[in-house]
């Protein structure tokens, strides 16, 4: 616990500003790059735990890292170089203000919907007569706005496009880029041994060009369940296995708190943050396909700054 990153506070040459977001500080150089450190501070129902998860913030970067490299052939993305465990440093876009999230299981919020009586979100319909974990005929789009601080919000496409939040035409690329990422990810994941559930991808805009930007297919952004057993467990009305932040929302919840007002967080112990990191290790070997090797945090963040700063002297010299 002692070693992970909660907080950075860096000051590096040409620093224009630096956004502090849930999991991730993202630094501006000269309004030209972003520094995005991945901490090991962990979040659930938007609001930040108290206590930071060791190696967190090295899964969520390298496992990003990697599906932006597998994904490069669908759109462009955002990243320059991973300097740092992590750290990526990539090119400034300026996001549209809304988060595509794409689902191909009945989970998660949309279950909570559905259990609720609803039968459409986000404008798109849900068919009658399904249960907790079974797969949708297709998989289905429904965006949420992106807050700056509190919850995110469910909205429709013809609101998104209403609004002026993205045009039609971007929003249709938009669409077409977040079917072909899930395609590609669910590819990569059945190839591991895992169904991809759910996941979100955020997009932005430079020189009139659209990248994808911050992270792909990491247990922040995505829900897996173990390919192995998932038909009979459906069958028998049992819980899926399964490698996702979902775990640490159940176990709020079954402590009694879901992020409303007048709850507290409960004690996070040692034990319980240690065993939220072997988590987070198991799905990086499970979707990486090889060994996690934990990077020395002996003195974490200096190790940190040193990487940052040798890569932006050498990039600007």
């Amino acid at each position: 616990m002692k070693n992970a990153i909660v907080k950075t506070d860096f000051q590096f040459k040409d620093q224009k500003s630096v956004y502090k977001g849930k999991v991730r500080d993202v630094y501006n150089i000269k309004d030209e790059l972003l520094v995005m450190v991945a901490s090991d501070r962990i979040s659930a129902f938007d609001v930040i735990l108290p206590e930071g998860i060791p190696y967190k913030g090295q899964v969520l970067n390298q496992i990003a890292s990697k599906f932006l490299d597998s994904t490069e052939d669908i759109v462009p993305n955002w990243k320059i170089a991973v300097p740092d465990p992590m750290v990526t440093i990539g090119r400034l876009c300026e996001p549209f203000k809304v988060e595509m999230v794409i689902r191909g299981y009945l989970s998660g919020h949309a279950w909570r919907e559905y259990k609720d009586g609803k039968r459409s979100i986000c404008g798109v319909a849900m068919p009658e007569g399904l249960k907790e974990n079974d797969k949708f005929p297709t998989p289905m789009i429904t965006p949420t706005t992106k807050a700056a601080v509190g919850h995110d919000e469910d909205i429709s496409r013809e609101d998104i496009i209403k609004l002026g939040l993205v045009s039609e035409e971007d929003y249709t690329k938009l669409e077409e880029y977040t079917y072909k990422l899930f395609e590609r990810g669910t590819e990569i994941a059945a190839s591991m041994g895992l169904i991809l559930v759910d996941t979100k991808y955020e997009f932005g805009m430079a020189d009139g060009d659209i990248y994808l930007i911050d992270e792909i297919h990491t247990p922040d952004s995505s829900r897996y369940f173990y390919k192995e057993g998932y038909e009979a467990r459906q069958a028998k009305g049992e819980s899926q296995k399964q490698l996702s932040k979902e775990f640490v929302r159940e176990w709020l919840m079954a402590n009694g708190f879901q992020g409303k007002d007048g709850q507290t967080v409960p004690l996070m112990t040692e034990e319980y943050v240690n065993s939220v990191s072997d988590r987070y290790i198991e799905l990086y070997e499970q979707i990486a396909g090889e060994p996690f090797v934990k990077a020395d945090t002996s003195n974490v963040l200096t190790r940190v700054q040193k990487n940052i700063e040798t890569f932006l002297t050498a990039y600007y010299r």
